[in-house]
């Protein structure tokens, strides 16, 4: 259909019998699904949408159609023929499940995150989506489904263990139908190592064994830690990391040192919150040396007694102490005995005589004119004796 400027945006076709009325209205924005077309100019008006229309789709069904326009006097008739179309113009597609590549393989959250999957699929007219878990309904307590026009969004706001499984998203439309799985698995931190114990201690080291954790956590173990503290500082130092076995050998233990020891278990979410600690400490001791002595002859360090210093002369005067004084060597130690012109005067109270580390020494307290003369030391042991003199004058002041 066409006409001139000015034309109305309302037209009116009235059909053949039997007769029925429709309306057709101008639409720029509207979304046309089909065609009018103007048998005699060959043009498109694709600014027309059916508002209704009588007959079944697929059905053609002759129309005669009257154009208002201004001015009134030019009022064109047409015959035309307008298809009737179901709204998805009669095509029909498979259904078709556009599965995400992240979701091709095992799709792991931690417990407590958020699992939100949007699975993109296609079909028309619009298929019917709906989700299993390991072959049951859905938990709707648990679980929510949206499901759009074209895709399907799987919710769950805190993830628990117990979501882990295999979830399968079923597209039908008619007798066909297209599926999906994805393998959801939901983990946590591994439960603590059990039955640690110090088995052995031998110079620098120590042997520990251990059994693995009841719980994994819901996935498989990637190892042990294994820390050492000593009992001194009670600092926790790590020894050995991702470590498979369930016994190890700590060397490099420090010599006077006590250690504890304690295992972590590891998985993909990290270390176990706990650690079991040994119960006996690894006392490092030094060992003992035994030294072997050669045999040597005692030596005899006896000898006779020996003057090494002699007394000296001296002159003093009247009144004043005045000391004497020798070095001797001798052993075993000799008896010191102090002579004045060949007498004894041991026991003497005008004399004091004194002896240490072999140094002999004799003090006249506030000697006269008659105390001078020839004083003499003698040393005696049993191997022998010795004896130095010397000569003392006193004087008498003017």
């Amino acid at each position: 259909m066409g006409g001139g400027p000015g034309l109305s945006q309302n037209l009116f076709v009235q059909s053949g019998p039997p007769k029925t009325e429709i309306r057709l209205q101008r639409c720029p924005r509207a979304e046309w699904p089909g065609r009018v077309r103007d048998p005699d100019t060959r043009s498109l008006c694709s600014d027309v949408s059916v508002v209704s229309v009588g007959g079944r789709a697929g059905q053609g069904v002759d129309f005669a159609c009257r154009m208002e326009s201004i001015p009134p006097s030019f009022i064109p008739n047409w015959e035309v023929r307008i298809n009737v179309k179901s709204g998805h113009d009669g095509k029909k597609e498979h259904p078709k499940i556009w599965l995400p590549r992240a979701l091709r393989q095992t799709y792991i959250r931690k417990v407590g995150d958020t699992v939100n999957l949007l699975i993109p699929f296609q079909g028309k007219p619009k298929p019917q989506a709906t989700w299993t878990h390991d072959g049951c309904a859905l938990d709707t307590s648990r679980v929510s489904v949206r499901n759009g026009e074209r895709d399907s969004i799987l919710f769950i706001r805190e993830a628990q263990r117990a979501d882990s499984g295999r979830y399968q998203l079923r597209v039908q439309l008619g007798g066909l139908e297209a599926t999906a799985t994805i393998d959801i698995l939901v983990i946590e931190r591994p439960g603590p190592p059990q039955s640690i114990k110090l088995v052995d201690v031998w110079g620098f080291n120590a042997t520990l064994e251990w059994t693995p954790p009841q719980d994994t956590g819901n996935t498989a173990l990637l190892g042990y830690t294994v820390q050492k503290a000593d009992t001194k500082s009670g600092l926790w130092f790590t020894v050995l990391e991702h470590y498979h076995r369930t016994s190890c050998v700590v060397s490099d233990l420090i010599i006077g040192n006590s250690y504890a020891f304690r295992v972590f278990a590891e998985n993909q979410c990290g270390l176990s919150e706990t650690a079991p600690i040994t119960t006996d400490l690894a006392h490092i001791q030094k060992a003992a040396t035994v030294y072997k002595t050669k045999g040597f002859a005692q030596r005899d360090f006896s000898e006779a007694p020996k003057f090494t210093q002699p007394l000296a002369d001296c002159t003093t005067v009247t009144g004043y102490n005045t000391q004497l004084f020798c070095c001797v060597r001798a052993s075993p130690r000799p008896k010191i005995i102090w002579l004045k012109n060949k007498m004894d005067i041991q026991g003497n109270p005008k004399y004091r005589a004194l002896t240490h580390l072999g140094i002999c020494s004799l003090e006249i307290r506030k000697p006269g004119p008659f105390d001078g003369g020839i004083y003499t030391c003698k040393a005696v042991n049993a191997l022998g004796e010795a004896s130095v003199d010397c000569r003392v004058d006193v004087k008498v002041p003017n």
